[in-house]
């Protein structure tokens, strides 16, 4: 391990220890997000999805930041991705219990409310697999997209902000990788089970546990990246 992997660690724990040391703290973070879902969702979203890419900028390079990084563009963009996901959990997270009903199965409207149960563990797997069939793919492809983009502009405010050719870069994706990879074994093989897992859990812990989840999101697209550049 470098220093800088230890100046990480040290990071991590300094910044959550308040949150578990003290309950006051935890108790306003908590009524906090229960009043303010959608404004707690960017916050999150935009701290920690930016170090999962960070994690992956580690694999790829070896650092943890470099020069073009463009760490404030990252989170803008992350923080507005969160919210489209918060938007993705509700209305799924309602949805597909009220589409299984209305194909006759015998499940309770307030299902994820309950204690756990099969009929529970069958709801919550339904809604991961909707979710990922109909709104994961549009959050990659516009997380790549956006993610050249900050590239391309070096990581600049001021370039985030130029005119992005969102028709030309889909064009220019390298679908191999992304239709191979991120969309034929990630989705299936890892964001299905774990978002039918959150889902198991209570609506104010799931984007929290989402926000985590996008740390994770951030290493396996350094992984993609590795193998776009292989070939």
């Amino acid at each position: 391990m470098k220093k800088a992997d230890f100046i990480c660690i040290a990071s991590v724990i300094l910044f959550f220890s308040p949150f578990i040391i003290s309950d006051s703290i935890f108790d306003f973070y908590w009524n906090f997000n229960k009043e303010h879902a959608y404004l707690m969702t960017f916050i999150k979203f935009s701290i920690l999805a930016p170090f999962g890419e960070m994690l992956g900028l580690r694999i790829k390079t070896g650092k943890y930041y470099t020069k073009g990084f463009g760490l404030l563009p990252r989170a803008f963009v992350w923080g507005l991705l969160g919210i489209t996901i918060k938007m993705a959990f509700d209305i799924f997270a309602n949805g597909v219990p009220s589409m299984l009903i209305s194909m006759g199965l015998n499940i309770p409207e307030n299902i994820l409310l309950q204690e756990l149960s099969w009929v529970k563990v069958f709801t919550a797997l339904s809604i991961g697999i909707t979710l990922n069939i109909f709104y994961a793919p549009f959050l990659m492809v516009t997380h790549k997209i956006t993610d050249e983009h900050i590239q391309q502009t070096k990581g600049s405010i001021k370039g985030f902000f130029s005119p992005l050719k969102f028709g030309e870069k889909m064009i220019n994706l390298n679908w191999d990788v992304q239709w191979n990879f991120v969309f034929k074994k990630t989705i299936p093989f890892f964001w299905i089970p774990a978002q039918s897992i959150n889902f198991l859990f209570p609506d104010d812990l799931r984007i929290l546990i989402a926000a985590f989840y996008s740390i994770i999101l951030g290493v396996l697209l350094a992984i993609a990246s590795l193998k776009s550049n292989d070939r």
